[in-house]
């Protein structure tokens, strides 16, 4: 598995929010691009990147950043937030960024996201779905639908979709634990289709790391990890050896 550092983006800044409330931000930084350079130093092989900003609006905000990481970076990182057309996909793409996250736009249109991977090719496309008690959530979260969230992913996944990122919304910025049962059914959903899953939501050291990667799912492909290595819980290096199973300190 690999390990994906969050950057999540609101008014420029590096923040984080609690179980995805806007009002409950955590202010980390105020410089993106340096921020990735010290993932990046620290060995991150890949970054997520959310536009907060782009999720409640509707639309992309910070296209800007993206270009500047992409000139920064030696690593690949992909976007998310607000990405709801054709030409929003394009504008992170062309900025770039390795891949795009579709959110909800594609919870409301599979047929849409279907065309888009179809578009641009099904490795710059990943789709983000979100749930809290496993039904799907949009709108930056504020909007939580009747949809299951593993009923979803299997419609994608039928239409050509091949990357999932799996984000259980009640552990998000907690530190407590992620949900282990939701991470694994959802896995398990995408397995016959080939699908690779992005788990996200709740990982507070290197032992909720070990913990994902022992339900032995092979189509886990990684993590994402926000709160975790901005709080100070263990350097991104041991989050790493969690990962790929070696437990030394």
């Amino acid at each position: 598995m690999k390990i994906f550092p969050a950057i999540d983006l609101k008014g420029g800044w590096c923040v984080r929010l609690r179980q995805g409330v806007a009002a409950e931000e955590t202010v980390y930084g105020a410089d993106p691009v340096a921020m990735a350079l010290r993932w990046q130093e620290q060995g991150a092989r890949f970054l997520h990147v959310v536009d907060l900003d782009g999720a409640f609006a509707g639309h992309p905000v910070h296209s800007g950043v993206f270009s500047a990481l992409a000139s920064a970076l030696s690593i690949p990182f992909e976007v998310g937030g607000g990405l709801r057309t054709d030409e929003d996909v394009r504008t992170a793409l062309d900025a770039g960024a390795s891949r795009a996250i579709l959110g909800s736009r594609a919870a409301s249109d599979p047929a849409w996201a279907a065309a888009v991977a179809a578009k641009f090719g099904p490795d710059r496309i990943a789709v983000g779905i979100d749930a809290r008690d496993g039904f799907v959530q949009v709108a930056g979260w504020t909007l939580t639908t009747r949809r299951l969230a593993v009923d979803l992913a299997r419609e994608l996944a039928a239409l050509g979709l091949r990357t999932f990122i799996f984000t259980d919304t009640a552990t998000d910025g907690m530190m407590k634990g992620p949900n282990l049962r939701a991470m694994a059914e959802m896995a398990d959903a995408l397995v016959e289709s080939g699908a690779s899953l992005v788990a996200s939501g709740g990982v507070g050291s290197p032992a909720d790391i070990a913990a994902l990667a022992a339900l032995g799912r092979g189509n886990l492909e990684g993590v994402v990890v926000g709160k975790a290595l901005y709080e100070g819980a263990a350097p991104l290096g041991e989050f790493e050896r969690a990962a790929t199973g070696d437990a030394r300190s």
